[in-house]
């Protein structure tokens, strides 16, 4: 089957791209800027916020899935309304369809989040979130929309990077010990996102580690794992900060994860492995 990946370049993308490509499928990735690392059976340009550019990618590839892990960070027409124009074109061809959403549409306000919660959200990023998961299920009903959290794996992820340039020294910054999430490891979580497409899973799901822990204590658990000095990791509030943003959001992912194979590890269990490590579990495969 032709799986189109929509974000291949970034970090979650391409491990979607290294998981159907090693499953055997047809596998399209999107970039917005250059292509990324992996190695798809083709690279394509797309500009979500261009409705005729989303037209001739779906038009030319012809998926029976997509999966939209593209980030366009707080910026309204990538990340609010070019989601909604995807699942539009996806509903038309009947393609399933699989959004990767955040923890960033809710507050902190209820620290404890599962799937029938409401969002509401307190930054620009969270809101153009929350406003693309209501748009997604209006226009296509059976897609599925899939909340996670921060994402880490492989050593190259966003946080990870952070975490040894501190230590080295070669960049300013703190690790807060007041900002709670539920990492989940890379290859986890793209496993269980094919896996909700080949369930034909639809709605919200939450898809997130099983530990909820601080980004301080994240970083000193990479520290470890890496062989880094964590002592040298500087801590601070992000109550004390001009930082806008939820303080404590846990995803609660118990519904989602009893209908998975794939086990949504906790950062405790992925950081006491070397980076490099495959996903739990046997990943269903990717629809046909």
């Amino acid at each position: 089957m032709t799986v189109l990946i929509v974000g291949g370049s970034g970090f979650l993308g391409t491990e979607l791209v290294q998981q159907t490509t090693a499953a055997g499928h047809t596998t399209v990735a999107t970039y917005a800027t250059r292509p990324g690392p992996a190695s798809p059976t083709r690279w394509c340009p797309l500009d979500l916020r261009d409705a005729g550019s989303v037209d001739a990618v779906m038009a030319e590839v012809r998926p029976q899935l997509v999966v939209n892990a593209s980030s366009g960070l707080a910026d309204w027409a990538t990340t609010a309304e070019g989601p909604v124009r995807l699942a539009l074109v996806a509903a038309r061809y009947g393609c399933r369809m699989v959004h990767v959403s955040s923890d960033a549409v809710f507050s902190g306000a209820g620290v404890h989040y599962d799937e029938s919660s409401l969002p509401d959200p307190v930054t620009p990023y969270g809101a153009a979130k929350a406003a693309a998961e209501t748009g997604i299920l209006a226009v296509h009903p059976k897609a599925a929309v899939a909340r996670t959290s921060l994402i880490i794996g492989h050593g190259r992820s966003v946080h990870e990077k952070f975490v040894h340039e501190l230590a080295a020294g070669t960049r300013d910054g703190v690790l807060f010990t007041d900002d709670i999430r539920c990492p989940v490891h890379v290859a986890d979580l793209a496993a269980a996102l094919l896996e909700l497409a080949a369930a034909d899973a639809a709605g919200i799901h939450h898809l997130a580690g099983r530990d909820a822990i601080s980004r301080h204590e994240l970083g000193t658990l990479i520290a470890k794992r890496d062989g880094l000095d964590a002592t040298r990791l500087p801590t601070g509030l992000r109550a004390d900060s001009p930082l806008p943003g939820a303080l404590d959001v846990r995803l609660d992912s118990r519904a989602t994860q009893r209908i998975l194979r794939t086990t949504l590890r906790g950062a405790r269990q992925f950081c006491a492995m070397p980076a490099r490590t495959k996903p739990t579990g046997r990943p269903a495969p990717v629809p046909h």
